[in-house]
């Protein structure tokens, strides 16, 4: 990038946070998608017939019985939260989902007492450990800033 001027320095800066702004959106939505398929993997490591006792363990994601849960994991966004800050929500839409992942108590007149079994957390710390949602980032950033 070649400035000359104050003119041509504010200009080229402009364009560089519009760049990264873009990038940002993009490895936001990106890393969405990679996290909604990797609750969904985790969504299937174990399943059972409709009407039998669940296999999984508390602490284990639910197993797969329909489906159900599985199909109501969406991502909804990227959404601006202002320049350079982008969100995007990963999860269920099915009712049972939040009660699947942090446990508690439900039933009639709260009977029952149903343990936790984690799928978005799970999938959120697998790919945070590998890295893979950092290097979305830094690739994104990186073309941004290249290109001037």
């Amino acid at each position: 990038m070649q400035v000359i001027g104050l003119s041509a320095l504010h200009a080229a800066m402009e364009g560089l946070a519009k760049s990264l702004n873009a990038a940002t959106r993009t490895a936001t939505a990106q890393a969405s998608h990679l996290l909604e398929r990797e609750i969904k993997q985790q969504l299937s490591t174990s399943s059972h017939q409709k009407g039998t006792p669940t296999p999984s363990s508390p602490g284990d994601p639910p197993s797969l019985i329909t489906g159900t849960l599985r199909r109501s994991i969406s991502v909804k966004g990227p959404h601006p939260l202002g320049m350079g800050r982008w969100e995007a929500q990963i999860g269920p839409t099915a009712v049972y989902g939040r009660i699947q992942e942090l446990g508690g108590v439900t039933g009639r007149g709260g009977a029952t007492e149903l343990p936790a079994r984690p799928y978005v957390k799970p999938a959120f710390e697998k790919l945070a450990a590998t890295g893979a949602l950092t290097a979305l980032y830094h690739s994104a950033w990186r073309r941004a800033i290249s290109r001037h």
